[in-house]
């Protein structure tokens, strides 16, 4: 029995993107050493002005429905495990190529790597069988549980075929 303590902070809308097999990556500005990681999803930017402007037009319901992640008082569920396939590193305007695979707009990915390479985080995304409440965390980027969640019984949530295609077209 697997259990893991570490999580990735990131947008809920995202999370639910990888958690519905909208997309099956990240883009970052950075690498990690990470096998895999709980998804552990935030909704700061959601109070910003304006951050519908981040994402393709064709999700703005989606990342609407999606903007918060639910809560029960101050922890915060988490549903997606993701084990990490592969990191591909990228000159920022290749990136621009996978826009049919993800949820942002081109104009958000290059204003957030800033036209410097980025890392494609390629991700096998799981459904825990049973979600959890994580204490809330003031953590920028990861977040450590204070004790390890089993990931018995998860399930991918696309099928291999799906996911190879994917991957071939990204590799």
């Amino acid at each position: 029995m697997q259990k893991v303590n570490r999580c990735l902070k990131e947008w809920n809308s995202t999370v639910e993107a990888l958690g519905h097999g909208k997309q099956t990556f990240l883009i970052r500005s950075y690498d990690t050493a990470l096998e895999g990681f709980f998804l552990y999803p935030t909704g700061s930017y959601s109070i910003r002005k304006g951050y519908l402007d981040a994402f393709k037009e064709d999700y703005y319901n989606f990342v609407e429905e999606n903007s918060l992640p639910r809560k029960k008082g101050k922890q915060t569920e988490i549903k997606y495990y993701a084990d990490v396939v592969k990191i591909i590193k990228k000159p920022n305007l290749s990136i621009n190529r996978l826009l049919k695979y993800h949820i942002w707009t081109n104009e958000h990915v290059r204003d957030y790597l800033k036209n410097s390479q980025g890392y494609i985080w390629l991700l096998r995304v799981h459904k825990l069988k049973r979600p959890f409440y994580a204490d809330e965390s003031k953590a920028i980027r990861y977040v450590k549980l204070k004790r390890g969640v089993s990931t018995d019984g998860m399930i991918p949530v696309i099928n291999d075929d799906d996911f190879n295609k994917v991957y071939s077209k990204i590799n």
